[in-house]
């Protein structure tokens, strides 16, 4: 189990220093893929067009409970797809809400092989 969160993944975006490529452990990593979903505009990847959530384009959209539920079950497809096998699919869940002109989106999930729950904030806007 140990060894798990010991293998180093490449860190995203890719940066190359003196020492070579910048490394980071497993729950870091997943949580550098979920932030490539939420700021990925559908469409941006040649091979995926379907990839990604687009969330920064959401800050010129009504901040009003719709909004929220479209993210949220858009994200929860993709985060879903994206961490397939490294997240216990039951355990992700989403909140998406809004505080003024602000975008607060919650995803918490847990890492299946390293046994740990995980959570990430994003405030989008204002």
């Amino acid at each position: 189990m140990a060894r798990l969160t010991e293998t180093p993944y490449l860190a995203f975006p890719l940066r190359i220093t003196e020492a070579g490529a910048v490394a980071c452990g497993r729950a870091e990593h997943v949580r550098q893929q979920i932030e490539q979903i939420l700021f990925t505009q559908p469409g941006e990847r040649v091979f995926r067009p379907e990839f990604g959530a687009g969330v920064r384009g959401l800050v010129f959209e009504p901040n009003s409970s719709p909004l929220w539920e479209l993210t949220r079950k858009r994200l929860q497809a993709a985060v879903a797809e994206a961490l397939a096998g490294e997240a216990d699919p039951k355990s992700i869940e989403i909140a998406v809400e809004g505080e003024g002109e602000q975008l607060l989106i919650t995803i918490r999930y847990a890492l299946t092989r390293l046994g740990i729950a995980q959570t990430l904030n994003v405030r989008l806007g204002g």
